[in-house]
């Protein structure tokens, strides 16, 4: 009937949408933090790089991890800032105009090999690992999860969800800008507490959250789904 099909195609959207904004949302964002660090390759010019690993900013910006640790097969700053760049771009599109589909997550994951290769950074690599997974996650069963999680805490997760998505965008701006009223530099100490890594631990864990809680509001959208089915 066409009430049924706009009911399940209203079911279908509430679903989709949680793991569809993340896996698009992140996907963009590393896309534009990988062609920031081919920016800052390409600036520093048409000389060799002296290493597989290299910093994508010649000096330190001022907030942790200013200097942008990156690598690159490519033994040129120019030739892996515009590869990196033009990486970010086609990753920049897929994410918003394809990620949805059937193989969305599998090219978004060859995308992110290539970004990585290329000097696009390590940073944006953990948001690209959610956003692979939350898109091969898009209108698929999730009935392994739904074991995982307890009813009573995917039903809190799942209304958590928006405000864990939207700490994780602002996270890395916020670092900017306590960098720029704080003062903060690179903690080049090696060891576990040093303060690059324990401004990094709560941003990992927010992507890790927000993954969980959009995996979380999928299953209560397909619960919906079935309740609305079993009614019928």
């Amino acid at each position: 009937m066409p009430g049924d099909n706009v009911q399940s195609n209203e079911l279908l959207r509430v679903e989709r949408s949680a793991l569809g904004w993340t896996a698009g949302v992140y996907g963009i964002y590393a896309g534009i933090l990988g062609g920031e660090h081919g920016f800052f390759e390409a600036l520093q010019g048409n000389t060799a790089t002296a290493h597989l690993r290299i910093f994508a900013v010649s000096w330190e910006l001022p907030f942790p991890f200013g200097h942008e640790p990156a690598m690159t097969l490519i033994p040129n700053f120019l030739a892996t800032g515009i590869a990196a760049m033009l990486c970010s771009v086609v990753m920049i599109i897929w994410s918003t105009r394809f990620i949805r589909g059937e193989r969305g997550g599998v090219v978004l994951a060859l995308l992110s090999v290539v970004l990585l290769l290329v000097g696009g950074g390590f940073g944006p690599i953990s948001l690209l690992m959610v956003a692979c997974i939350a898109a091969s996650r898009i209108g698929k069963p999730l009935r392994m999860s739904r074991g995982l999680i307890p009813p009573v805490l995917c039903h809190a997760l799942a209304r958590l969800w928006p405000w864990v998505f939207v700490a994780s965008l602002v996270w890395v701006p916020a670092e900017f800008a306590a960098g720029q009223i704080f003062h903060l530099h690179n903690d080049h100490r090696q060891i576990l507490t040093n303060l690059n890594l324990l401004l990094t631990y709560p941003m990992l864990g927010l992507f890790a959250l927000g993954l969980v809680s959009a995996i979380a509001r999928g299953i209560e959208g397909q619960n919906s789904g079935r309740v609305s089915s079993g009614a019928t």
